[in-house]
């Protein structure tokens, strides 16, 4: 058995997509998953399944949310481990200190190396940024509202699906795995 973090991409923003948290942990017991539970409005869940392919259940999800819905939604998922892991790689250290300018995008696949070159550090300053694997660590000292690095990030510029969480979300997010 796998314990899992869902990251649901884009829903309920500004009136859009909107998946009721009660009935998407609904939705993810009636597939069989247990121990589902969900934080905040924005689309995350962790459940325990018995499936060990995480592509599998990725699909399963996409799946059942679409039918239930009538819309599709990308689900970026991450073991229990993985989530720990990215917590403990964090490359920028004191980013922490502000976690709601400090976040994670959480991307569905390694990006080509050659779209990331394409992205220029000093083009986005002071925002900052730092890859490691399917993570993209970010700091936004001045906030992400009107920031060129976070509308790059959160586009398809990179080639696979990203999906970003603040950093009090992602260590929150462990906390209700490990329970």
């Amino acid at each position: 058995m796998g314990r899992y973090v869902a990251l649901l991409r884009g829903i309920n923003v500004g009136g859009n997509k909107k998946v009721p948290m009660a009935q998407l942990r609904e939705l993810m017991e009636g597939l069989g998953y247990t121990g589902v539970a969900t934080l905040l409005q924005s689309g995350n869940a962790v459940f325990t399944s018995k499936e060990k392919n995480p592509a599998r259940v990725v699909k399963q999800l996409e799946a059942a949310i679409a039918e239930k819905f009538g819309f599709e939604v990308a689900v970026v998922l991450r073991t229990r481990d993985e989530l720990a892991a990215v917590i403990k790689a964090n490359p920028l250290p004191g980013a922490e200190d502000t976690p709601s300018q400090f976040l994670v995008t959480f991307l569905s696949d390694i990006p080509d190396p050659k779209r990331l070159e394409e992205l220029d550090p000093a083009a986005y300053l002071p925002d900052e940024f730092r890859v490691v694997g399917r993570e993209i660590y970010a700091r936004f000292p001045n906030g992400i509202r009107d920031s060129k690095l976070a509308t790059v990030l959160g586009g398809t510029r990179l080639g696979v699906t990203p999906t970003a969480r603040n950093w009090n979300t992602v260590t929150k997010l462990l906390e209700l795995a490990d329970r």
